[in-house]
C-alpha cells in the first residue's frame, strides 16, 4: 500500500512564495512519474505540472515561468516550489504518483491560499 504525506500549503500574499512536499513510500519511487494537481474552489481538479523518472519536466501554462517541479529519489520526495503567487492560484493542491504496477495513487491534499 502506497503512503504518501503532503506538506507545505498555508496563507500567503500575492507575490510571495510557497514550496509543497510530498513523501511517498511503499513503491518504487525513483521509477514513478509524479505530478502535482490543482483543485480551485468551484473548479475541476488541473494539472499543474509533472515530472518523469528521468527528470522531464511538464507544466500547466498558466504556471510556467513561476512554478517549479523536482524529485529527490533519495528521500523519495517530490516538490512544487510556487514563486510570484497570484489569487488565482488559490486551490487544494494534491500530489499524485503512478507506479507502474500499482497504477495511480494520490496525497490527502494541502491547501493554499493567496490573497490579494
Amino acid at each position: 500500500q502506497v503512503q504518501v504525506v503532503e506538506s507545505g500549503g498555508g496563507l500567503v500574499q500575492a507575490g510571495g512564495s510557497l514550496r509543497l512536499s510530498c513523501a511517498a513510500s511503499g513503491t518504487i519511487f525513483s521509477l514513478n512519474t509524479m505530478g502535482w494537481y490543482r483543485q480551485g474552489p468551484g473548479k475541476q481538479r488541473e494539472l499543474v505540472a509533472t515530472i518523469t523518472s528521468r527528470g522531464s519536466t511538464n507544466y500547466a501554462d498558466s504556471v510556467k515561468g513561476r512554478f517549479t517541479i523536482s524529485r529527490d529519489n533519495a528521500k523519495n520526495t517530490v516538490y512544487l516550489q510556487m514563486n510570484s503567487l497570484k489569487p488565482e492560484d488559490t486551490a487544494v493542491y494534491y500530489c499524485n504518483g503512478n507506479d507502474r504496477i500499482i497504477g495511480d495513487y494520490w496525497g490527502q491534499g494541502t491547501q493554499v491560499t493567496v490573497s490579494s
